[in-house]
């Protein structure tokens, strides 16, 4: 009897568990058994290795082969699998030294010719062979980069089986590899582009100052969705852990843009409004992939023309938005996923969407309540921001005697007010005023009681509700914060309660 095993690592969302891979070879009939609970991708992975091993000039043990893959009750899934058993199954047949894959981490798909594959959620597999205190690891070479983005392990790069047989043997050693410089990121779009909306770009500005939610309603052409483009380069640039936590996401999803192995700049998502629930949020049939939510997460999610969507499909975005992440459960097990991502919801005013405005809209006042109650309440309940885009006036357009402010200048107000807000919130595990729990705000930063006068008189008539009132004093701290004061005043409340409202209460 003869037994080798190696090292992999299986996902569950963007968490890493190594798997032991055990292959034991004894008399019998030849076959294969693979045991542990593998999907139908792993189960077809003994038939591409077979074929791998066989066109890299190996030949295929004709015995009674085991292949076992721990911890047995874990699922797995995927093509991640295939150069471990490979090497396995090359050392126990004796064709590799016994123990020359031992302790190794191996991850890729093999092609029959013996090619090595990229994959997807190389980087948290990496990170998870590297919290399992596992020094070297064996990637695609088409993974290299986004492997070499953990410190402390050792990256081998593998084009074919025949490279990883040749350092096994001993007859030609794989390189280190070493990561290149990372590209500067592509230029972001500048919001000096957008013409007139001052309202629209205040509350853009606003909305990245304190990580809110942004409810955007206009006519076709007034710049709702220039104004959402623009956010995400208002955001601030993702420090190492958020980029890798980002990257991990897009790893998992494969959509890592080519060349660029680590993203560091706020994601922007723009899903379709055909897009399904599984598509939004995350799922699908197979394994469980992150949806648009989740790749926006430390960015924005943007809904263009927001009630096109089911809204069955919207109204799964609200425990997610509270909770800031998802959990994604089917009968062979779940996933979960972070998503602290910003909601950015756009729409016209009725469903003929008539650029010129109320005068040439042919809705009937029925079909205008039914088109603007296709947003639930409750969604709507967690926008701190809702702001009426008028269409842009010819003198606005005509007028180049005063250039808009560019994204630059805009983005330096945006980081000194987070930076206010950081050092209020010091020592809660906070960073956003977006993110304060209501109580603690009430109770801890209280807003003097005369600024408070307008946004109680709202709540007595039943225009805001006790989250809403909440929401209104988060966003009046973030303007508090752009404008430098220590703690709002009237002016911050009315300017807050009138975002909300779309109006102040009189």
């Amino acid at each position: 009897m003869t037994l080798a095993r190696t090292w992999s690592v299986g996902l569950a969302g963007v968490s890493g568990e190594m798997v032991e891979v055990e292959v034991d070879m004894s008399a019998g009939v030849p076959g294969v058994v693979l045991v542990g609970l593998p999907d139908a991708v792993v189960r077809q992975s003994v038939d591409r290795v077979r074929a791998a091993v066989v066109n890299t000039g190996a030949s295929w043990p004709m015995r009674r082969i085991t292949i076992g893959l721990s911890p047995a009750a874990m699922p797995k899934q995927g093509s991640g699998f295939d150069l471990a058993l490979a090497a396995a199954v090359l050392a126990a047949a004796g064709t590799l030294p016994a123990d020359s894959a031992d302790g190794l981490v191996l991850l890729g798909e093999l092609g029959l010719d013996g090619s090595v594959r990229a994959v997807r959620g190389v980087l948290p597999a990496v990170l998870a062979a590297a919290r399992a205190g596992h020094a070297t690891v064996v990637v695609p070479a088409g993974n290299a980069e986004e492997a070499a983005l953990v410190g402390g392990v050792e990256v081998l790069a593998a084009r074919t089986l025949g490279d990883l047989v040749g350092h096994l043997s001993g007859r030609s050693r794989l390189l280190a590899h070493r990561r290149g410089p990372l590209p500067p990121p592509a230029p972001a779009p500048d919001l000096g582009d957008v013409v007139g909306q001052a309202a629209g770009r205040r509350a853009v500005e606003v909305a990245a100052a304190g990580g809110h939610h942004l409810f955007l309603t206009g006519p076709p052409g007034a710049g709702k969705t220039m104004l959402a483009e623009r956010l995400p380069g208002l955001l601030p640039v993702l420090d190492e852990r958020a980029a890798l936590e980002v990257t991990a996401i897009h790893s998992v999803a494969g959509t890592l843009p080519p060349g660029a192995p680590l993203l560091s700049r706020p994601p922007f998502e723009a899903p379709h409004h055909t897009a399904t629930m599984a598509a939004l949020v995350g799922g699908g049939s197979g394994a469980i992939r992150p949806g648009a939510l989740c790749r926006a997460h430390r960015g924005v999610l943007f809904l263009d023309e927001a009630p096109e969507f089911p809204r069955a499909t919207l109204d799964t975005l609200r425990q997610p938005l509270e909770r800031g992440q998802v959990t994604i459960s089917r009968a062979a097990g779940s996933a979960t996923f972070p998503c602290r991502a910003q909601l950015v919801l756009a729409a016209n005013p009725c469903p003929c969407a008539s650029a010129a405005g109320d005068a040439a809209c042919t809705c009937s006042p029925l079909e205008r309540r039914r088109y603007q109650s296709r947003l639930s309440g409750p969604l709507l309940d967690r926008i701190d921001l809702r702001v009426e885009l008028p269409p842009v006036t010819r003198a606005a357009w005509m007028d180049a005697g005063s250039a808009p402010e560019p994204t630059a200048a805009v983005a330096a107000r945006v980081a000194a007010a987070r930076s206010a807000a950081a050092d209020r919130l010091a020592g809660t595990g906070l960073v956003l005023n977006s993110q304060v729990p209501g109580r603690l705000l009430r109770e801890r930063w209280p807003v003097p009681r005369p600024a408070l006068a307008l946004a109680e008189r709202a709540l007595d008539r039943g225009l805001l509700s006790v989250r809403g009132l909440d929401r209104v004093l988060r966003v009046s701290w973030t303007l508090a914060d752009l404008s430098g004061r220590t703690v709002p005043d009237s002016d911050d409340v009315a300017e807050a309660l009138g975002m909300r409202l779309q109006r102040v209460a009189a």
